[in-house]
């Protein structure tokens, strides 16, 4: 049976276009910066942004409009295929810019799109502005989302931009329309980065090196500009200022809503967050109780592992060197997340307690007399049957994707601890990392790297969907 028909295909490039001119866009306000630093390397930025711009113009053009209904399927493929596509884009702006392979640079501009924060770059200091915010750009439009930063801003309301906006696996609703929820969300993005912005100039971190950071940080990108990452301004109220950044990034963007509405009582009383700060608090004290590190560097490497931000003060090299007990514990962080309907990544907390709930319930059901039915609630709301196999089915394929990714990292001869390491850091779009995923890893581990960013961040579906559909073209 064809699942995939002509009319899906026309369907779904039709509405690429949009977001195609979106990305081309993209690549073209970094020029702010090329001319203001006088670096004139406008042909880098350009040609990627002409291509990505013509092709989404022709899509528009060529492809006419089709009665057929936007199902989520189609919103799947033209979000997991807009992620790529932007990392496509990117990566030629890397490539042209730096001189790096395409590979290189497609990994870089995935690594950024998707909040994972790994370099391709030794020296990321000596890259030109325009490149430095090019990156951290990328990161706060990857932060919110590709597909929902552009149908936010070039869509009209409707059902396409409903399918769309559940593509990027978010459900909750601001507002009652989707069109008036993305704007409501939009606002409260840029509150927030306005609102880092001024609490790092006035700890005194140069402007360029503000607004880079605040993309980074609010989108739990954690990408720096500076080779030690945060680390290098060696200023406790620069990392504090991260932490507050990280866990607002991590938390979700209705409950930040609701916050003003309630006076407060909405981010007491949320679930989510309760869990992350007790879990921020209980781990930092145990692991400050068994090691010899820094208090402020422990502190900061929690935050950054449970919000998926990635961003550190202590060295790889460092990392590397602490207490198997300490990595482990971290690991552990970095594979739970933060609240759904935030800039995180990972399995994410709704899905951890929803599939422990699910379990607890069997155990229960097997307790008490035959026949009885069990429910699971969560926040007082009865969680369906569905929601419960779903997680486990998502938990599931992300564990065998690690499982993967893992394997094929010892095969090419490094440690296994460090790998696992790296697997769970890059299905999780975390981007802490042990000192093994750099520019001169097989050409094969990078492609399977990209191939995790990308599953991590669309949470799986929207690619194996994809490729489903694309399988079923070529075997035509």
């Amino acid at each position: 049976m064809r699942y995939i028909t002509k009319s899906d295909l026309i369907l779904v490039a039709r509405n690429s276009g949009y977001l195609m001119i979106g990305i081309g866009i993209m690549c073209i306000i970094p020029l702010i910066f090329d001319l203001i630093y006088f670096e004139f390397d406008v042909i880098s930025f350009v040609i990627p942004a002409a291509i990505s711009i013509g092709l989404g113009y022709g899509f528009l053009k060529y492809f006419e409009e089709t009665t057929k209904i936007m199902r989520l399927k189609h919103g799947m493929m033209i979000s997991a295929f807009a992620w790529l596509w932007a990392s496509i884009i990117g990566g030629t702006v890397f490539m042209l810019a730096t001189h790096i392979p395409f590979i290189d640079g497609m990994f870089e501009s995935m690594s950024a799109l998707t909040g994972t924060g790994i370099t391709m770059f030794q020296d990321v200091e000596i890259l030109p502005h325009s490149i430095l915010f090019f990156r951290a750009l990328e990161q706060w439009i990857g932060g919110l989302g590709v597909v929902v930063m552009v149908i936010g801003v070039l869509t009209k309301p409707g059902s396409v931009s409903s399918k769309l906006y559940h593509s990027e696996a978010r459900n909750e609703r601001i507002k009652p329309s989707i069109k008036a929820t993305l704007e409501k969300t939009l606002q409260i993005y840029l509150i927030y980065t306005v609102f880092g912005m001024i609490l790092y100039l006035l700890a005194g971190m140069p402007v360029f090196d503000a607004l880079c950071n605040t993309f980074s940080i609010i989108s739990t990108g954690g990408m720096s500009i500076k080779n030690a990452n945060m680390g290098f301004y060696h200023d406790n109220a620069i990392y504090l200022i991260s932490i507050v950044l990280m866990i607002l990034g991590a938390t979700s963007f209705l409950v930040h809503y609701n916050v003003i509405k309630s006076k407060g009582k909405s981010l007491i009383n949320d679930l989510q967050f309760k869990i992350i700060i007790t879990v921020i608090a209980v781990v930092t004290l145990m692991l400050y109780l068994v090691s010899n590190i820094v208090p402020i560097e422990l502190l900061f490497t929690v935050v950054s592992a449970i919000t998926t931000t990635g961003a550190n003060v202590a060295s790889p090299l460092t990392m590397s060197g602490w207490p198997s007990f300490v990595i482990i514990c971290l690991m552990c962080l970095m594979l739970t997340g933060g609240s759904n309907g935030s800039t995180v990544g990972a399995i994410k907390l709704v899905r951890m307690i929803t599939f422990f709930k699910g379990i607890y319930r069997h155990i229960r059901e097997i307790l008490s007399p035959e026949g009885r039915v069990v429910p699971v609630k969560l926040n007082g709301h009865t969680i369906p049957e569905k929601s419960i196999s779903q997680a486990g089915n998502f938990i599931t394929l992300y564990m065998m994707i690690i499982m993967f990714t893992w394997a094929a990292f010892c095969l090419f001869g490094y440690d296994p601890f460090k790998s696992l390491f790296a697997a769970m850091s890059l299905q999780g779009n975390n981007g802490l990392e042990l000192g093994i995923i750099n520019n001169t890893i097989n050409p094969f581990l990078k492609l399977i790297s990209l191939f995790d960013m990308w599953t991590g961040r669309l949470e799986i579906y929207p690619v194996l969907i994809t490729l489903r559909a694309g399988f079923e073209i070529f075997k035509r």
